[in-house]
């Protein structure tokens, strides 16, 4: 079933919790309008936009009247609005497929986020002479540690079972982390990843919709 009403998506390139809207959006091929805000020119601290979300955060939809932040909420919202959308739901239909896509959103959310926040933190936001090397060289054991149970957990082509909002929530995390190998090649990010996790990777930039989604400032790095 296609839907024609728009919905307004404000995002912000290179953001993991607004790439998950987006790659949901995608996967529900539902109509939308990409409101790109720049994070550097402070458009999240603009007054329409607080207006939408007062905690001046990405992602945010406006689905008619309704305004919805929060990426977890925002992508169950989708699936229940929308459920017979697009490529299908973004929660397995199976109760305890289900019930693993939510623990492995709670997983990444709660485990590997914490775990690699201050060493990409380090990494993005700091001058390479200024980088606490101790935090980088402990968040980068934290971040394998956390990945081996992701490792272990993948036995089939997704995370869940079918392909779902759980895999749309882990994927730009890794993304992003593998970015910090730009800025600093000896951290080896790449060499965190086992091969389970590699390969799930690689399904997923296969998708038809994930060139879309891919951060635009990204693409000419």
């Amino acid at each position: 079933r296609r839907y024609t009403m728009s919905i307004s998506f404000y995002c912000g390139s290179g953001s993991p919790y607004a790439w998950r809207v987006w790659l949901a959006l995608e996967h529900k091929q539902l109509p939308y309008d990409l409101k790109m805000l720049s994070f550097s020119a402070g458009d999240l601290s603009k007054d329409d936009f607080i207006k939408l979300n007062p905690r001046r955060k990405v992602p945010v939809i406006v689905d008619g009247d309704f305004v919805l932040y929060e990426s977890v909420a925002i992508v169950e919202y989708l699936d229940e609005r929308y459920p017979d959308a697009g490529h299908g739901a973004l929660f397995p239909r199976k109760l305890q497929e289900r019930a693993i896509a939510r623990r492995v959103i709670q997983e990444a959310d709660h485990y590997l986020v914490p775990a690699m926040g201050p060493m990409l933190h380090e990494v993005f936001f700091k001058p390479a002479s200024e980088c606490d090397t101790g935090v980088i060289a402990d968040g980068r054991l934290k971040f394998a540690s956390e990945l081996g149970y992701f490792e272990r957990a993948l036995e089939r082509d997704f995370l869940a079972g079918p392909l779902s909002a759980a895999d749309y929530t882990l994927y730009p995390m890794l993304a992003l982390a593998l970015r910090a190998d730009l800025k600093l090649p000896e951290l080896d990010i790449r060499g965190t990843i086992g091969p389970r996790l590699d390969g799930w990777m690689r399904r997923i930039e296969a998708l038809p919709f994930y060139e879309q989604t891919v951060p635009p400032h990204w693409k000419s790095t």
